[in-house]
């Protein structure tokens, strides 16, 4: 069976038609066609169903498409583990929302540009259900919040960014205490359920702050907003940009020292893909600045 047939039909699948498979894949619609009548006669069975200029994937089809997706992915394993001289294959990667709109685009940037032949998957989530996506080999490496516990032997971690806690309020507050405003002011909450919410917390119990609760949300972007909306401050790590355009918001320093947000990378150490970690690696100190002690 030839395995670009199979990368045929996953396209077909993924993109809705002939046509537009038919252009992702650089050949004609009648290749594509052609491509696919093959496979369903060597696996004796209808895989595609055509509607007019759209197509859906059979029952059939559908039992065979996350085998299909898992063979490719393996065939593409072993070209990279054979080929000593490029890097290639498919890295799959989680990222956790901060990451995933903040420094991810610039990584895989540079990622791409140096190496062109790696395709990556990303899986977005949080960061505690990515830990255990790669502890679990579902998943080579992410991008995540540094965990609140030891991280098994079989996998590796390396910080990235240190994010401080800092108050956030409306530009009309810039100079006020921060510790009165926590107080004062209605508090926006970063979800204290999540790992980066519960730095907050601490900081709020420690200082013996019992703040004016008003919404509790993990989304950083969001708060912003509902800051800049006069809604309230909020108490949350100094995140990466993209921040949303337009706001006129104030960051201030707390007077108290707090332990910071950290971000970086989680890897299993057994992966077949180390090779692509390691550049995953080297290009996201690169993109953030960071050098390793």
């Amino acid at each position: 069976m030839d395995t670009q047939f199979l990368n045929t039909f996953v396209t077909v699948v993924d993109r809705g038609s002939m046509a537009a498979a038919a252009r992702e894949l650089n050949i004609t619609p009648a290749a594509v066609a052609q491509q696919i009548r093959t496979l369903e006669r060597e696996l004796g069975a209808g895989l595609i169903a055509r509607v007019g200029r759209t197509v859906s994937v059979t029952e059939e089809g559908s039992r065979i498409l996350q085998r299909a997706r898992d063979l490719l992915r393996d065939v593409a394993d072993m070209r990279s583990v054979a080929n000593d001289s490029a890097v290639s294959g498919e890295l799959r990667l989680g990222a956790c929302p901060t990451a995933l709109a903040g420094m991810l685009p610039d990584i895989l940037a540079r990622m791409v540009d140096k190496f062109p032949q790696i395709n990556v998957f990303i899986k977005p989530g949080y960061s505690a259900d990515l830990y255990r996506a790669v502890e679990a080999g579902d998943l080579d490496a992410a991008i995540v919040l540094q965990a609140p516990f030891s991280l098994p032997k079989t996998c590796n971690w390396q910080l990235l960014r240190e994010e401080p806690l800092v108050v956030l309020a409306p530009e009309s507050m810039a100079g006020r205490d921060p510790h009165e405003l926590l107080a004062s002011q209605p508090l926006i909450r970063y979800d204290r359920h999540q790992w980066g919410g519960r730095q907050a917390d601490e900081y709020l119990r420690a200082a013996g702050i019992v703040p004016h609760e008003r919404f509790e949300l993990n989304a950083l972007n969001a708060i912003a907003v509902m800051v800049d909306r006069g809604l309230g401050v909020s108490l949350v790590p100094d995140w990466a940009q993209p921040w949303p355009e337009g706001l006129r918001l104030v960051r201030i320093p707390l007077p108290n020292e707090c332990v910071p947000r950290r971000i970086g990378i989680v890897w299993s150490r057994s992966t077949v893909r180390i090779r692509l970690v390691t550049v995953l690696l080297r290009e996201a100190q690169s993109a953030v600045g960071y050098e390793p002690a």
